[in-house]
């Protein structure tokens, strides 16, 4: 029994090593294969859909971006973020998150066409379809010059999605940093919208700092699966 009860110690301190000397100095970025896309991607892309339905005046398009919206189960969660904003959840517009609200927009867009009519109330009797994504909404009201930075626990070797979604108002610059400074997803270009995916390399936190550098108020969405 002893010999057991030693050989059990031994085994466990042979698995801890590797972890108590793992270097967490450099970049948290596993070299892993990209991951399967999800709920956040799927959210991205009803959020382009539904841009391009509205400015081309197509119900089925944004009958398209609504049917996506609707295969994603949204889940608020609070996360802890250093603000400069002025505004709250309630306030937040510009955006659909839910797949009412488009279909609300594809009818209105349908006028007297039975036929785009008949699809739209097919979508919402049928309900989801495929596998239910699951996302976390953090949504804020960023006033122009502000800076959000908001911190994300992201668990080593597990695929992760992020995507920062504004309401077109004015432009936002993105910069996703490990806890170490070192950046894994940056967008400065002239957009409001950014999407990444990556696996970190071990358990920890991501900074997402959103700036705002336009001259009006931007709504925006920040994702995370």
């Amino acid at each position: 029994m002893r010999n057991a009860v030693l050989a059990g110690i031994a085994a466990a301190a042979l698995l801890a090593a590797p972890l108590q000397a793992q270097d967490r100095s450099g970049i948290n970025l596993a070299k892993a294969e990209p991951g399967v896309r999800g709920g956040v991607a799927m959210l991205a892309l009803a959020q382009d859909l539904y841009g391009v339905g509205l400015a081309q005046n197509d119900a089925l398009t944004v009958l398209a971006a609504g049917r996506l919206v609707q295969s994603v189960l949204l889940r608020d969660v609070e996360q802890k973020k250093t603000t400069g904003s002025a505004g709250s959840a309630a306030q937040v517009s510009g955006l659909p998150m839910d797949a009412d609200a488009m279909f609300a927009a594809a009818r209105g867009l349908a006028g007297e066409d039975e036929t785009v009519i008949g699809l739209i109330e097919a979508a919402k009797v049928e309900g989801a379809f495929g596998p239910v994504g699951v996302a976390r909404v953090t949504p804020s009201l960023l006033p122009a010059g502000a800076v959000d930075t908001s911190e994300i626990p992201l668990f080593g070797g597990s695929y992760a999605e992020l995507a920062v979604l504004g309401d077109g108002g004015a432009d936002l610059d993105v910069r996703v940093t490990d806890e170490n400074g070192n950046t894994v997803c940056m967008d400065v270009s002239w957009s409001d919208r950014v999407y990444c995916d990556f696996t970190p390399e071990w358990n920890g936190y991501f900074l997402v700092r959103v700036e705002n550098v336009g001259d009006r108020d931007n709504s925006y969405h920040l994702l995370t699966n």
